[in-house]
C-alpha cells in the first residue's frame, strides 16, 4: 500500500508545474503587498515566512475611506498552461472567503479571478482556468473566461465588504 501511494504521488508532482514553494528557506522578495491605500482606504497586511514555513498573508481589511481590501502578488517568469487546466493551492484560511486572481502578463489592467471559501483547515484548493472569469475593480468584464497559454502573475485578495482580521497560509501554489 505504502509503494502505491509513493507512486500517486511521485506522478501527481511529475503532472504539475510548481509556481511557489512556501518554505522556511523561500525568498519571499518578488511578493508584493497592495492594498486599498492606493485609493484612500486604511486596510493593512504583510506577507511572511511564518515559524512553521509557510507563507502567510495576513493583516486587517478596513472599510474606512471607502476602502476595503487588501492583496499579494507574485510576478514571475511566464509559465506555460498549455498541458495543465487548474491552478492548485494548499493552503489553510481562517473561514473566511478569498480570490484568486491570475493574469497571462503582468502590464494587463485587469485579472482573471474566482472566489474561495476557507474553512481553518489545511484544504488543496482546486480551481480550472477556465472558471477563472476576467474583472476590473470589482466588475466583471465582457470578455471569455481565461483562454491564454501563458500565466504570469498570481495574486491573493480579501474584499468581503467588512472590518476584518484575516490569515491565510500558503504552503505551494502549482499547476495540473
Amino acid at each position: 500500500m505504502n509503494y502505491l501511494l509513493l507512486l500517486l504521488i511521485i506522478n501527481a508532482s511529475l503532472d504539475s508545474i510548481k509556481i511557489f514553494d512556501f518554505n522556511n528557506t523561500s525568498n519571499i522578495n518578488s511578493w508584493r503587498i497592495v492594498n486599498d491605500v492606493v485609493m484612500g482606504g486604511k486596510s493593512s497586511s504583510t506577507i511572511t515566512i511564518n515559524k512553521e514555513g509557510h507563507g502567510q498573508f495576513s493583516g486587517i481589511v478596513s472599510t474606512e475611506n471607502n476602502g476595503g481590501f487588501s492583496s499579494v502578488r507574485h510576478i514571475f517568469k511566464p509559465v506555460s498552461v498549455k498541458k495543465t487546466n487548474k491552478v492548485c493551492i494548499k493552503l489553510k484560511g481562517d473561514g473566511k472567503d478569498y480570490q484568486l486572481r491570475i493574469k497571462d502578463s503582468y502590464k494587463n489592467y485587469f485579472s482573471y479571478i474566482n472566489t474561495f471559501s476557507t474553512s481553518g483547515k489545511w484544504q488543496l484548493i482546486e480551481i480550472p482556468l477556465s472558471d477563472l472569469y476576467p474583472s476590473f475593480r470589482g466588475r466583471k468584464l465582457n470578455k471569455p473566461n481565461f483562454y491564454h497559454n501563458v500565466i504570469e502573475e498570481i495574486a491573493f485578495l480579501i474584499s468581503n465588504n467588512k472590518n476584518e482580521r484575516f490569515q491565510l497560509i500558503i504552503d505551494n501554489i502549482y499547476l495540473k
